[in-house]
């Protein structure tokens, strides 16, 4: 299998692409780096606006400490909920968007502030837990549960190909064909930072 990063045509962060999910929404993104192995372009994408994760918190229990933090990523409870999100992030100048594949905002972001962090530790199917640290930009009551918006602080990004017919198709990064053309773009890209 020969590879190599495609120099005639770099990518600049100008190249923007669409990629699509089940329910046919689109998300844009930045073309940060492309690889041409064996016929096949493949892209690490980036989308172009803010990514954006809203939180349910439970907290019924007051005789425990500890409160439960669910990611919500159902369609019916984010519609639920979309419209007091979009205002709360608007008193911020951020549009909040349903796109595809991730919420996002357009907008700038508030510089980040120590006190507006929170570290999830995500159980992933091994058992490991994996931290992630997000951004707090809003908080809000719907129906007397309280809910908060954040944005990742780490790049969320996409694996992609183009297939036969020239159409843009997301790539699962954890098949083993896959994984050392990913490795090759994750070093391209941590290697511009």
């Amino acid at each position: 299998m020969s590879s190599h990063f495609s120099q005639d045509k770099e990518p600049s962060n100008e190249e923007t692409v669409q990629i699509f999910d089940e329910k046919g929404r689109s998300l844009s993104c930045y073309i940060e780096h492309s690889l041409d192995t064996d016929g096949i372009t493949y892209l690490l994408l980036m989308p172009v606006d803010i990514p954006i994760v809203i939180i349910s918190w439970d907290d019924d229990d007051s005789d425990t400490e500890e409160v439960e933090a669910v990611m919500l990523e159902d369609d019916a409870e984010i519609a639920e909920i979309f419209a007091n999100a979009k205002a709360v992030l608007a008193e911020q100048n951020l549009y909040l968007q349903h796109t595809g594949y991730s919420l996002t905002a357009t907008g700038e972001l508030p510089p980040i502030e120590e006190e507006q962090l929170l570290t999830l530790n995500l159980d992933e199917d091994g058992g490991d837990l994996e931290a992630e640290e997000l951004q707090l930009l809003a908080s809000f009551y719907h129906a007397q549960h309280k809910y908060s918006i954040y944005t990742p602080l780490t790049p969320l990004l996409f694996f992609a190909r183009y297939n036969q017919n020239h159409e843009l198709e997301l790539v699962s990064p954890d098949e083993d064909e896959f994984q050392s053309i990913l490795e090759e773009l994750l070093f391209e890209e941590f290697d511009e930072r």
